[in-house]
């Protein structure tokens, strides 16, 4: 906002908030508006697609300009040299979801890094074949079971179980996760944090309970990593996969992250594999069998493609200097201001926030159910061409509403109700 515009009602307290409580902005680039009251776009979609830190570009063409120096000889002799560059992630990657680095590696995409550890960790049998996910599960989650099932000779009808929410809720509940777990379910996997809803689940507990039950317990974490604090070793997780162009900033399509459980590490997995599974020692020895260390990097197959890593090594030395501790408790304060404004205005419109109301159970996001006719992606089309507003929606009914601790204000969250008070009209 320009200083010569005057503050409107409610305005203040934002502005206010911001000076008091300015997450990290001014490390990333915000895109501006072309037209209208404000300068930036307010950005609620980050839980889609994160904003370019300033670095990436900075950081990128330093890579890229390796290679114009140093030609093939920059796989030993960059500033970052290729042939170790993934190592460059596997620290921070670790510290962000709670591991050892030794049990993570950041490589491929996420649905790719699920098949691959879905080679090691479904292993189904007569009596036990069955995975659990849950019925608004993201749909490559779906189709990637689904395919699992059936590679393995199973109906994907009679291996997948849906978990739905009970009639008239719209999240599941921890103890409902629980009972469904029998002595069929091979596979549990499941979102750490669900992205229609922003539920954050129960992960400890329902590991715990698919341990207890004898099934092996995964999770698909793009919405829970560099959002929500986690422990993935202390948990006892088998496995997980993550993507980093969400809340971890690393660009349209990045690399993901993947998790292998130290007790899972020289276990004797079936495993796909390829040139960069084997051990780094022995990799120009171009022996023709793999010696595997014991590490989530035997998991990977192919030689990291670097331009593509450089962006998630940038993002993730943000990460790690602000801690996501730090970020989570700001992101409990940004939500509740915007859930706060939000409930200023849904009770007199076909607005319904279907996120869990208790900050312990939800992530950096507010889903809203539009009901009164209204289209959800005409209506997020007004949020920003008349207001400068970036939201996302999710067939048939839902706008998503993201505000991330680490770029989003609170003048972003009065904005965007303000907006959404001007074009949901208010019902009779």
């Amino acid at each position: 906002m320009s200083s010569d515009q005057a503050v409107r009602p409610g305005e203040a307290e934002a502005l206010a908030l911001d000076q008091a409580d300015p997450g990290w902005r001014e490390l990333f680039d915000i895109p501006p508006v072309d037209s209208g009251y404000y300068p930036e776009i307010a950005h609620f979609a980050g839980n889609s697609l994160g904003l370019r830190p300033k670095a990436t570009r900075v950081e990128l063409l330093e890579d890229l300009d390796s290679w114009g120096e140093w030609g093939a000889e920059g796989h030993f002799d960059a500033k970052r040299p290729w042939v170790d560059y993934h190592s460059l992630l596997t620290g921070p990657a670790a510290r962000l979801v709670g591991a050892l680095p030794a049990e993570t590696v950041v490589m491929n995409s996420l649905t790719v890094n699920l098949h691959l550890l879905m080679v090691s960790f479904y292993r189904p049998a007569a009596d036990r074949f069955k995975i659990v996910i849950e019925d608004s599960a993201f749909p490559s989650d779906s189709y990637a079971v689904r395919s699992q099932a059936a590679f393995h000779g199973y109906s994907p009808d009679d291996a997948v179980v849906r978990l739905r929410p009970r009639a008239g809720e719209d999240v599941l509940r921890t103890e409902d996760v629980v009972a469904a777990l029998d002595s069929e379910v091979a596979l549990v996997l499941l979102g750490g944090v669900n992205y229609l809803t922003g539920e954050l689940m129960d992960i400890p507990a329902i590991t715990a309970a698919g341990h207890a039950a004898g099934a092996v317990v995964g999770w698909d974490l793009a919405h829970a990593a560099g959002n929500v604090p986690l422990s993935l070793h202390d948990w006892d997780v088998d496995f997980a996969a993550w993507c980093s162009y969400k809340y971890l900033n690393s660009g349209p399509g990045s690399l993901a992250g993947a998790f292998v459980h130290e007790r899972h590490l020289d276990a004797g997995l079936p495993r796909f594999e390829g040139w960069w599974s084997t051990a780094a020692a022995s990799r120009f020895e171009m022996a023709p069998e793999s010696r595997p260390p014991v590490s989530a990097d035997a998991w990977q197959i192919s030689n990291p493609p670097i331009f593509s890593m450089s962006p998630v090594r940038t993002s993730l030395e943000i990460f790690d200097e602000v801690g996501i501790e730090v970020l989570r408790e700001r992101s409990l304060r940004l939500t509740a201001y915007l859930e706060k404004s939000l409930a200023g205005i849904t009770p007199t419109r076909p607005l319904t926030v279907i996120t869990p109301t208790d900050p312990a159970r939800r992530g950096a996001q507010l889903s809203l159910r539009i009901g009164g006719g209204l289209k959800p992606k005409e209506l997020a089309k007004k949020l920003r061409f008349e207001f400068g507003v970036i939201a996302d929606t999710r067939e048939p009914d839902v706008l998503r509403l993201a505000p991330v601790p680490l770029y989003s204000l609170y003048h972003d969250c009065w904005r965007v109700v303000e907006a959404l008070a001007e074009v949901v009209p208010e019902t009779a």
